[in-house]
């Protein structure tokens, strides 16, 4: 793996509660670079986000929050582009720009997509105390995640990875939600591209690790 030579002793630090969803993409990938890493967990007590010392990190107080010597990086998404060109880029970057687009529009999909619609499912159905769900704002997203997941699915009939042949950062920022869909109790529809793919990332050891834990905690949990 080629290591930027001016970096290659650093530690990266990491912020964040491992239960979060853009926490745990960011952990994934930097286990799948197998990086050196610190993990500061935050998040999980009110006020922490809010602190003075973490304002000055990122402005708008989310997670993860990233820092490589003097720099530091917030949105997950970004997180993950700048550790694919900075520390995996025989693996990880395209340096064609042409080419990279393959990548960079699924990585972009999720976020402005597919993202929001799993996320709004998962509070409606899980993090929302039974009591208090509205079925029909469930069903809402459960149709949402249906229709992006199919063109998930048909896109996947040719390829073994979400940009093609190889594992990249668009499986990273794609996969993270998929060991919560598939368990947190909502009807699915038949995704056989999609589960077949899925099932090559849960051999993964970095998703195993990163994603693969009881999120049970979570269960009517609506305070983050």
């Amino acid at each position: 793996m080629l290591i930027n030579d001016s970096k290659k002793d650093t530690v990266l630090k990491i912020w964040g509660r491992p239960s979060a969803y853009n926490v745990q993409k960011v952990l994934w990938f930097i286990d799948e670079l197998r990086l050196e890493y610190e993990h500061i967990e935050v998040g999980s007590v009110e006020g922490e986000l809010d602190s003075k010392e973490f304002i000055a990190m990122n402005p708008h107080a989310r997670i993860p929050v990233m820092k490589d010597g003097d720099l530091i990086v917030w949105e997950s998404n970004t997180i993950i582009r700048y550790l694919a060109s900075e520390y995996g880029r025989d693996l990880y970057w395209v340096e064609n720009p042409a080419d990279r687009t393959l990548v960079e529009r699924w990585v972009d999909w999720e976020l402005a997509s597919l993202q929001p619609d799993f996320l709004s499912l998962f509070w409606a159905n899980f993090r929302t105390p039974e009591n208090q769900r509205d079925a029909v704002k469930i069903e809402y997203f459960v149709k949402r995640c249906e229709r992006n997941l199919t063109i998930l699915n048909d896109c996947l009939k040719n390829s073994s990875f979400v940009a093609g042949s190889e594992f990249s950062i668009a499986d990273i920022s794609v996969g993270t939600m998929f060991y919560r869909y598939f368990n947190m109790g909502v009807s699915t529809p038949e995704l056989p591209n999609v589960n077949r793919w899925y099932e090559r990332l849960t051999i993964r050891p970095a998703y195993q690790k990163n994603i693969m834990f009881p999120f049970e905690e979570l269960r009517g949990r609506l305070e983050f």
